[in-house]
């Protein structure tokens, strides 16, 4: 099937994120405007347009009532719901190296967050203080994402490899090379499988043509660590990457400013990978 092309931002995609049901898919980039689109059909929803600078992240809540959006402009958005207390409950301190992304651990007990210098550490929700750390990566993490029961995580790194964390002690389960760093990961729903989108650094695309870069999501079996396939399309790295929750499609943002609903063809769901 060809996939559905979403043409709504004028910069580089920097995160895209399906609500719980996968009706809805949320996307934003270097430009100040966060879109939402219909998942089945690409058909755009509605915009929120107020941020003064590039949205690097945005999020929505269980029941799609609140979304949440950061902003190079130094705020965070909460759109669509009447907030009376605006204030943070908990801030947690990070001196020793820059938090590059975050996820909530199950229950809501604590955070699992990755860091400039490659650390993943998981902070209590009521204390902030670290209660693990995994230090599997060399590189910065570019992205974490959960498993849909939350037992477990994904790391992307600039170090070219993903990781499979346990959520709850962070012990590291398995590892996903490339020769490209990572920029994105995420963990099916259904399948053993795992998506990985990436490519070189934006500043080093100029250099090499289209045919050469490798714009690719790569997918991996993540019981046994091996590359099965592969999905071209992006004129530049993929920035985010994301499964539907029903697992029968996935989506993927890029440094091209477009984003890409690819529904899965009914051969995928009958392949085994031969042990």
């Amino acid at each position: 099937m060809r996939p559905i092309l979403l043409q709504g931002h004028e910069r580089s995609i920097t995160q895209i994120k399906y609500n719980r049901e996968g009706d809805l898919l949320f996307s934003v980039a270097k430009d100040p405007i966060a879109n939402v689109w219909y998942s089945v059909n690409g058909e755009r929803l509605g915009t929120y347009n107020g941020h003064t600078g590039a949205v690097w992240c945005v999020d929505v809540d269980w029941d799609t009532k609140n979304v949440l959006t950061g902003s190079a402009d130094n705020s965070c958005r909460l759109w669509d719901c009447e907030t009376e207390d605006n204030q943070p409950y908990l801030s947690l301190p990070c001196n020793e190296s820059k938090i590059t992304s975050a996820v909530w651990g199950p229950l809501g007990e604590f955070v699992i967050a990755g860091h400039e210098n490659g650390e993943i550490n998981q902070y209590s929700a009521k204390s902030g203080e670290i209660l693990k750390v995994a230090k599997e990566h060399t590189k910065q993490i570019n992205d974490i994402q959960s498993s849909v029961d939350l037992t477990m995580v994904i790391s992307a790194s600039k170090d070219c490899t993903a990781k499979l964390f346990d959520s709850t002690n962070l012990e590291h389960i398995k590892t996903f090379k490339t020769e490209r760093p990572v920029n994105s990961a995420a963990i099916s729903p259904i399948m053993d499988h795992v998506v990985m989108g990436g490519g070189q650094e934006a500043m080093e695309v100029t250099t090499t043509s289209t045919r050469i870069g490798k714009f690719e999501a790569r997918f991996f079996h993540a019981a046994y660590e091996e590359e099965f396939g592969r999905v071209k399309g992006h004129f530049g790295p993929i920035n985010c990457v994301a499964f539907h929750p029903d697992g029968k499609s996935y989506s993927s943002g890029g440094e091209d400013g477009y984003v890409r609903i690819h529904y899965f063809d009914p051969q995928y769901f009958d392949f085994e990978l031969e042990a």
